[in-house]
């Protein structure tokens, strides 16, 4: 029998430490969500942006998953969906 993902988000977010290590995730999901959007909003599928970006199509995958892409690939897949990547350093 299968746990339902909710179930375990709850009984997990009860732990301190769980909390802790995913309020540590939060920048890579923000920016695996703004590439996503922006994809989408530019109307082009993973396969449309992987040829754009001289890749492959998992490659992009990987990226829009949150492997923790380098500034170059970044920057490849910014102006593959028509977007300027730009960086911040913010005070905590």
């Amino acid at each position: 029998m299968t746990i339902p993902y909710t179930t375990l988000r709850q009984k997990w977010g009860k732990s301190p430490e769980f909390r802790k290590e995913f309020e540590a995730l939060n920048p890579e999901f923000k920016l695996v969500s703004e590439m996503i959007e922006s994809r989408v909003q530019a109307g082009l599928s993973q396969k449309e942006v992987a040829k754009k970006m001289g890749t492959s199509q998992p490659a992009v995958a990987r990226l829009e998953s949150g492997n923790r892409p380098s500034l170059r690939s970044l920057e490849r897949y910014t102006k593959a969906v028509g977007r300027k990547l730009e960086i911040h350093l913010v005070a905590p």
